[in-house]
């Protein structure tokens, strides 16, 4: 046996297996693709789907979700058991998959709806919007069903195919997901589900029969990808990236309210979301009264299994190399000047639950410009709202931020100084909505939002001169 054949075998062989967070038990494994024949049959299936009425595809992006309404329950409990978020949160996610299709038909209309304006002697100018071709959606753990789907769902109705690689650490819900298409009469070359790791992401990122990218996670990850397509301008890139994300919180007779936006910012799905709030910045005459409030909230969070009674808040982080990271990520602010105000613990050490955890990192020098993906909040005291809006600014990243109490004029301030693509005010820097654009700028993404503005980055604009017969005449420097 050859040894290029011996490694065609073994790649052959190589599986994807997926555990429990809450438990540490194997609950899927699957084979790895073949990167160039999941790309050869997704370019073989696009002219048919490209050739369906648009009529078409949005009615079976519509039975997509109808298929996902009778799968709502065992969808909802494989997510919590793979990703390990509450039951209670898992349904959730399902209910967003199924809001996506007509949050996605709609502005399908609207961000590409056709025009034509007309001219006696110059005909007609037209425009209309073509499919790219075939679009690679890579897929995050956080949000396995969702995040994937907010891609996908647009990508199809705009006459794309999809080749969708979920996360290694998310493929059971990748399955499934994929499933419902394939249920609701979309052919497995339309979606095709690409099981793999890194190196498979990577291959089908620089496969010159991929001609788009739509991913959503790590910012190390989009950065990867935007460096390997640099001299591949043919190919749209929409990257979704993370956040380093800013809270401040100002002069409010509201604490507890205050308190519980703060609480539900930085610890919902276990500080798990791109939006999730990491730095707290508090006006430093509130600190003392508002920290008691937050402290107390946060010691009431139920950590726990998805499937506990009392129903926990927050479940494990994905996996034990994130608790350890996390945790080292902690004891290296606590070495640095931070102080803890609500220390972060392991509550076992074979099983990646950590409780949320509050960190003043005031009188650090320079704090790390970090997204740390998980149940960690850093409080900073400043003593102007200049200084405020200067530190919420002190980032690569721009995601989401959000501004609690204040004044409208503050919120003013807020609004127009802050850089990032999401801004709130007494509101969570988590959950936006359907029907708004969702993204950011710096690290947090390349200009091209998803959420609403999907359909911008699925399909191209052509502008089209036409005449219904050949009419013209060069009037000028001719013999």
């Amino acid at each position: 046996m050859s040894a290029e054949t011996a490694s065609t075998e073994a790649a052959s062989d190589a599986q994807i297996v997926s555990c429990e967070p809450a438990t540490g038990a194997e609950i899927w494994r699957g084979a790895v693709c073949s990167v160039d024949d999941v790309v050869e049959r997704a370019r073989r299936a696009w002219p048919g789907w490209a050739a369906q009425p648009l009529s078409t595809r949005m009615e079976l992006v519509r039975r997509f979700a109808n298929e996902v309404r009778k799968e709502a329950e065992p969808l909802a409990e494989l997510i919590a058991r793979e990703v390990g978020k509450p039951l209670w949160e898992a349904r959730a996610e399902v209910e967003a998959v199924v809001a996506k299709v007509e949050v996605s038909i709609r502005a399908y209309a609207e961000r590409t709806s056709q025009r034509k304006l007309d001219s006696a002697l110059q005909g007609t100018m037209a425009l209309r919007h073509k499919p790219h071709g075939v679009m690679l959606v890579l897929g995050p753990y956080n949000f396995p069903a969702h995040l994937p789907n907010a891609h996908i769902v647009p990508a199809l109705i705009a006459g794309n195919v999809v080749i969708f690689k979920p996360s290694e650490k998310a493929p059971a819900t990748g399955e499934l997901l994929a499933r419902c298409f394939h249920r609701a009469g979309i052919s497995t070359g339309v979606v095709q589900l690409a099981i793999g790791g890194p190196l498979e992401g990577q291959d089908l990122v620089a496969h010159n029969g991929v001609d788009g990218v739509l991913f959503t996670g790590s910012a190390n990850t989009g950065i990867s990808i935007n460096r390997r397509l640099a001299t591949r301008p043919d190919k749209v890139v929409a990257l979704e990236m993370g956040g380093n994300n800013p809270i401040v919180l100002w002069d409010t007779p509201k604490v507890t309210d205050a308190a519980a936006l703060v609480v539900q910012s930085a610890f919902a799905s276990a500080g798990q979301r791109c939006t999730a709030a990491r730095r707290l910045i508090v006006k430093a005459s509130l600190h003392d009264a508002m920290m008691a409030e937050i402290k107390t909230l946060a010691d009431r969070i139920i950590v726990g299994a998805p499937f506990d009674d009392p129903a926990p808040f927050m479940g494990p982080v994905i996996d034990n190399a994130a608790a350890d990271g996390l945790a080292e990520s902690f004891l290296y602010l606590l070495s640095n000047g931070g102080k803890a105000i609500k220390h972060l613990i392991r509550q076992d050490e074979n099983l990646p639950f950590l409780s949320p955890a509050i960190i003043d990192t005031t009188a650090l020098k320079d704090r790390p410009d970090v997204e740390l993906f998980g149940p960690i909040l850093q409080v900073i005291r400043v003593d102007d709202f200049d200084e405020a809006i200067a530190e919420a600014n002190n980032t690569r990243f721009g995601l989401a931020a959000s501004l609690i109490g204040g004044s409208p004029q503050d919120y003013n301030r807020f609004w127009a100084h802050v850089r990032a693509g999401i801004i709130n005010w007494n509101r969570t820097t988590t959950g936006p909505s359907h029907s708004a654009p969702m993204g950011g700028i710096g690290l947090s993404g390349n200009h091209r939002p998803s959420g609403y503005y999907a359909a911008d980055y699925c399909a191209y604009p052509v502008a089209s001169g036409e005449m219904e017969q050949p009419r013209a005449m060069i009037g000028v420097g001719l013999r």
